[in-house]
């Protein structure tokens, strides 16, 4: 049995009508009362669907929380808990002073955030007393597959920027792809926040294409692995402004066939999520696994290299690509998961 299930006999009631009582413990939550109307949503062959019709009007995101900041509070804190509100789904978030007023220093941290970090967001209203922040962007205005597919193409450019950076040893080049990294964080955050709002409401569910709240987690876990390809390409860019001087050409060759490697499965893992593909996920899945060809390529020039320091960041650089298509490998089967359902439907 299905927790919270509660079995109803159907009744027949006049001369065509059937009915079935509603649990009165979900009727006191939903806040209904006699002569309140409920929307019956037909889904598939055997199921029905009932939502309160004040429910199913409902605006999403009017929620509004106020936090108080206290003056001993460092900026990092600060920006800790306004990220925890807006993947809460507040659409207003007012930010105040515990004592006295907010210290420039935290005032200025406030606006980076909004500025870098919280996509669709904007100051309200600004004073030494505090701030408000309102998320101005609608739910529809940008999809979740949207923001994902741009969410890769920044994160593939980061990873492609950094090896062009090491080659030409271009530091300025190699800071653009460490201050793209907050670029893909702002599409991660806004992404969470949207599955957030869409577990809460079945409606926004099937508005949003997603089947159950099971489809959202493994969105979550798709976007944390394409958020880790641009940590990775942010590492290697690092290592460029750490030690810099660029690595011989004659390596990097191989680092670029391994990369383009990675990234086609990558494109490939992510084109079976957008088309819900098993297919193509599964043979991705064993794609991923040549990987040890690119490796083995690696390892034979090193060879030719006497400058441990050298080796040692040939080494990790090709461990961060590696484990990019390790990602690939992931989503690809976490496509599987989400679409083995379908496939024992068909069945």
């Amino acid at each position: 049995m299905v927790v919270n299930e509660e079995m109803r006999k159907i009744q027949f009631t006049g001369k065509s009508s059937y009915i079935v009582s509603l649990p009165k413990q979900w009727i006191m939550e939903m806040g209904l009362k006699q002569g309140d109307q409920v929307s019956v949503v037909r889904q598939g062959v055997s199921n029905l669907q009932i939502v309160p019709l004040k429910h199913h009007n409902k605006p999403i995101g009017t929620e509004e929380a106020t936090i108080e900041i206290k003056p001993e509070d460092e900026d990092s804190t600060i920006v800790r808990k306004l990220i925890s509100l807006y993947l809460l789904g507040f659409t207003i978030i007012n930010v105040k002073s515990k004592i006295g007023r907010l210290k420039p220093s935290q005032r200025n941290s406030i606006k980076d955030a909004v500025k870098s970090i919280l996509m669709g967001t904007e100051i309200t209203a600004d004073s030494i007393e505090g701030i408000t922040i309102q998320v101005l962007i609608n739910l529809f205005e940008l999809s979740v597959d949207g923001a994902l597919k741009r969410m890769l193409i920044i994160a593939k450019s980061m990873l492609n920027d950094a090896l062009l950076s090491q080659e030409e040893a271009n530091f300025d080049l190699a800071k653009e792809v460490i201050n793209s990294d907050d670029e893909v964080d702002r599409f991660s955050f806004y992404i969470m926040r949207q599955l957030k709002i869409a577990i809460q409401n079945e409606h926004m569910l099937s508005e949003m294409g997603m089947e159950s709240p099971y489809h959202c987690l493994g969105y979550r876990l798709i976007v944390k692995n394409i958020e880790r390809v641009g940590d990775h390409a942010t590492e290697i860019a690092k290592d460029l402004l750490g030690y810099k001087k660029p690595i011989k050409k004659t390596v990097l060759e191989p680092i670029h066939e391994m990369n383009h490697f990675t990234l086609t499965v990558l494109d490939e893992a992510c084109l079976s999520l957008f088309k819900k593909d098993a297919n193509q996920a599964e043979q991705t899945v064993q794609k991923s696994s040549e990987i040890v060809k690119y490796e083995k390529k690696i390892q034979d020039s090193l060879r030719s290299l006497k400058d441990t320091e050298e080796i040692y960041r040939v080494r990790r650089m090709s461990e961060n690509i590696r484990r990019i298509s390790e990602y690939a490998s992931d989503i690809a089967e976490i496509v599987l998961d989400v679409t083995i359902e379908k496939t024992l439907r068909k069945q």
